[in-house]
């Protein structure tokens, strides 16, 4: 089997209605749709995504750019492309869009065997369980008010979600023990709360909200301090109870391994597309379980779902709706657990 063609759509997703984190106004998420094609007209997809589209173009180009480079090779054979691919970005960085591009060839390859076996990646990969826990993770943003909120909250534990993640990162940290207080309210004690800064806090104040926020039973705090403050990641996870949460924003398992070495999480959070698909997400998880600690994906909810059900130490994937536009089939909830599909390769398709 050979791989023929690199075939890339731009598509924007609006989101119902704009939102905004500590560090983000986001309007639509802009995708970079890829579909490779090979030779016994078995295909594989993938996608890259950036907030409001800013720069997909980028994105775009650097996928058939590399794509070019791996026409002709038999996509079963992830690991020397991978390899190879690595080598061929040195002269342009291992971070950023030049991984976003490689994390989609991965994935998309790695689609294909799927495929081609009829089987689905989780079973290529070695499966450990039939369903993975979640939390909701599409609303509860900072510019809600507390009343909205309160609404939404209780509208996503009615939904069968067993857990929720607020967003807070306010200048005022008596703003952001309101906002917690609310959702605790609302969804009792029964329903698990994590708490998302988005990089808000310098490590003293992350600190100082933290303590504050002992009494409500809090599952995680994630990104409580700058991407680049490993150091200050690892003081405040060292002060704290509530376990802290990180790692979206690194690059591959270099990345992840800087954060495991500075004890800086108590859970890391690898982003498919940043952390370089499913080869270097396996790779990633890997190294966490060897450290004894566990992982739980960001972001690409559907896609996954395969890697996380063949993942011993994955805890949870994120709930994220804005990117099941893009699918045909929809995602499965129970008793707050997403079902894995078991449809061949990432089970799911482009619409």
């Amino acid at each position: 089997m050979k791989i023929v063609g690199v075939e890339t759509r731009l598509v924007d997703l609006p989101l119902p209605r704009p939102i905004g984190t500590a560090i983000h106004a986001i309007r639509s998420v802009g995708c970079v749709l890829l579909t490779l094609r090979t030779d016994e007209g078995i295909t594989g997809e993938s996608f890259v995504f950036t907030i409001n589209g800013a720069r997909l173009g980028a994105f775009d180009e650097m996928i058939r750019g590399l794509g070019e480079l791996i026409i002709g090779r038999d996509p079963h054979d992830t690991g020397a492309i991978w390899g190879d691919l690595w080598k061929e970005i040195n002269p342009t960085g291992h971070a950023g869009v030049t991984i976003s591009a490689m994390s989609s060839l991965d994935i998309a390859c790695w689609d294909i065997v799927g495929r081609a076996a009829d089987l689905p990646l989780s079973k290529v990969f070695g499966a450990c369980r039939k369903t993975i826990d979640t939390y909701a993770s599409s609303g509860l943003w900072l510019d809600a008010t507390l009343s909205e909120l309160a609404a939404e909250a209780t509208s996503f534990a009615e939904q069968g979600f067993t857990a929720v993640k607020l967003r807070i990162g306010n200048d005022n940290i008596d703003d952001d023990i309101a906002r917690v207080r609310t959702i605790r309210a609302a969804i009792g004690d029964d329903v698990r709360l994590l708490i998302d800064a988005n990089q808000k806090f310098v490590p003293k104040d992350a600190i100082r909200l933290g303590r504050r926020l002992d009494e409500f039973d809090i599952t995680w705090f994630e990104e409580p301090v700058a991407v680049h403050d490993v150091r200050g990641c690892a003081e405040v996870r060292a002060a704290l109870d509530i376990p802290v949460a990180t790692g979206e924003t690194e690059y591959t398992s270099r990345g992840i391994k800087r954060l495991l070495d500075a004890r800086a999480a108590d859970v890391v959070m690898p982003d498919l597309q940043r952390v370089g698909g499913y080869t270097e997400f396996r790779r990633s998880a890997a190294l966490a379980a060897a450290d004894d600690t566990p992982v739980s994906s960001h972001f690409f909810t559907e896609h996954s779902l395969c890697v996380a059900a063949a993942t011993p130490n994955c805890i949870s994937v994120e709930h994220v709706d804005w990117f099941a536009p893009l699918f045909s089939e929809p995602l499965e909830l129970v008793d707050g657990r997403i079902v894995v599909p078991d449809r061949p390769g990432t089970g799911f398709t482009f619409r």
